[in-house]
């Protein structure tokens, strides 16, 4: 599903319980009195944000001795949860579980985006990062990133690398490769993850640059050979494969980042109270170890930490999808 400015005329209607509601921010010294909700703009049932979103509530639970539910809002990319939680009633009871694809990458994506990342959300916390890796098809005889390069500039266009379609992060993270290498690849966009794997094990398509959670079993089985992680420090589920910064190419760095964020106009010391539990739950070992099983590295720091890193987020991710030709209009 893409947003257009016509079919952006029926999103309210989607929202539900989110609305459009006036309340009055929640004290702080009460906060939280009733249940909180959190709104993942992803689909239930065990892909990484909805599984990672799960976790963080079950640690929030333990501190603050009321029910967190998750509230999935699947649909558009993330752009129906999303204004979901802008258009939430900033009291303290709605929270946003959010992405990089959703917030960075949309705005050059959706010509009519209905919302606005840096306008009609206060930053909280940046949760995490799950890493893109780069792994290709076993028979390739490919081992080092070295030779990925070299193959891929002796043989212009005849890398197909499989992504979840045009502005996701395997495919801006292969774009980003080529302008950082100034080599040709074929992208080939699927619509669900386990169909590019599978293209790629049979040799339909060479490489991918998939999350880490999405193709780490088939590393650790041996079915596809990973090159390089595509970060600066090594992943806790791959442990054994270099990042892309040890081989020499700091600059490949991709992956998606998520984030916490409340309703514009939400208490400036309820945002700070659920910042500092934010990072006590990121701090705490088991939670940790929790989030690291899933794939995320956990990150926290300070919600102006998460405004800088969005803001370069969405200039960065502007200049992928342009160089791209990505669009969904």
């Amino acid at each position: 599903m893409t947003i257009t400015r016509r079919s952006a005329l029926f999103l309210p209607a989607a929202l539900g319980m989110a609305g459009t509601a006036q309340a009055q921010p929640a004290s702080t010294d009460r906060w939280p009195s009733q249940p909180v909700r959190i709104i993942v703009p992803a689909p239930g049932g065990g892909g990484t944000a909805d599984t990672l979103a799960r976790i963080f509530a079950q640690e929030m639970e333990k501190r603050v001795n009321q029910r967190v539910l998750i509230d999935n809002r699947g649909g558009a990319n993330g752009n129906i949860g999303a204004l979901a939680g802008a258009r939430a009633a900033p009291d303290g009871y709605t929270i946003l579980w959010s992405w990089a694809g959703t917030l960075a990458t949309g705005p050059a994506l959706y010509k009519d985006l209905p919302f606005d990342p840096e306008k009609d959300f206060e930053p909280v916390i940046l949760l995490g990062n799950v890493p893109n890796v780069l792994v290709v098809n076993k028979d390739l005889g490919i081992r080092t990133l070295d030779q990925f390069g070299a193959y891929a500039r002796a043989n212009p266009g005849a890398i197909n690398f499989g992504s979840t379609g045009n502005g996701s992060s395997m495919h801006l993270a292969g774009e980003l490769y080529k302008s950082l290498t100034g080599t040709q690849m074929t992208h080939v966009p699927y619509t669900a993850p386990a169909a590019g794997v599978t293209d790629l094990l049979s040799g339909r398509i060479q490489a991918m640059f998939n999350l880490i959670t999405g193709v780490v079993g088939q590393v650790k089985s041996g079915a596809v050979t990973p090159i390089a992680v595509l970060d600066d420090r090594r992943s806790s589920q791959l442990p054994d494969v270099p990042t892309t910064a040890e081989l020499g190419m700091p600059q490949l760095v991709f992956g998606t980042w998520f984030g916490l964020f409340l309703p514009k106009g939400s208490d400036p010391a309820l945002l700070r109270r659920l910042n500092a539990l934010s990072n006590e739950i990121l701090s705490d070992p088991e939670a940790k170890a929790r989030f690291e099983q899933v794939g995320m590295t956990p990150m926290g720091g300070s919600p102006e930490r998460l405004a800088t890193f969005l803001h370069e987020e969405i200039q960065r991710h502007a200049a992928l999808v342009k160089a791209s030709g990505a669009r969904n209009e």
